[in-house]
């Protein structure tokens, strides 16, 4: 299968800016803090503009600096040898070279890597034919599924736990990905 893959929140655990943003505002917020996938909700007494300015002056700094999520290298390893795997984010293309040296820097292999610069994935999952997608941003899972119709792993966080439809799979882990993974690879193959 190609399988399309979101890197922060997903690849990288989903706690990666915490400790950033509290340097940064002398704040103690953990990931359970997090309720909205907009982070400036658990900020409200930091303006949306200040808290963008500092993005984007500390973007680069994160993202090199983004450990991984639990298991997911071991399970990215495995699952290149059967399938194509083509990372799918919202960074900006001006990221590409230092996301490129993340993922080598973790010897994580990659067919492709796409950077939208916008949370709208979908024209990239389309034109690419991606048949499975993990993703953490709530939104993004229902509008793949929904318009790309296919199925989408949504890797559990406290600012994803809304209602989903049924094509979009909550997952906790990046084991637990991998069963789905393999289920889905079975019910394609068996359909074919």
């Amino acid at each position: 299968m190609r399988l399309g893959i979101d890197i922060d929140g997903t690849v990288t655990c989903p706690s990666s800016l915490i400790p950033h943003i509290n340097q940064a505002f002398d704040k103690e917020l953990k990931l359970d803090d997090i309720k909205e996938y907009d982070l400036t909700k658990a900020l409200p007494d930091i303006s949306p503009e200040t808290f963008a300015r500092w993005f984007q002056a500390s973007e680069a700094e994160i993202y090199e600096n983004s450990p991984l999520n639990e298991q997911a290298d071991l399970v990215l390893k495995h699952l290149q040898h059967d399938h194509e795997l083509f990372y799918i984010s919202a960074r900006g293309s001006e990221h590409h070279h230092l996301t490129k040296n993340w993922f080598d820097q973790h010897n994580i292999h990659f067919d492709q890597i796409i950077l939208t610069g916008s949370h709208n994935k979908l024209q990239a999952v389309q034109n690419h034919q991606i048949e499975l997608f993990l993703e953490d941003k709530h939104d993004n899972a229902v509008d793949i599924h929904e318009s790309a119709d296919i199925p989408v792993l949504l890797f559990d966080a406290p600012y994803n736990r809304k209602p989903h439809p049924e094509g979009v799979i909550r997952v906790f882990s990046w084991q637990e990905a991998n069963l789905w993974i393999q289920k889905l690879e079975k019910t394609l193959s068996s359909q074919t």
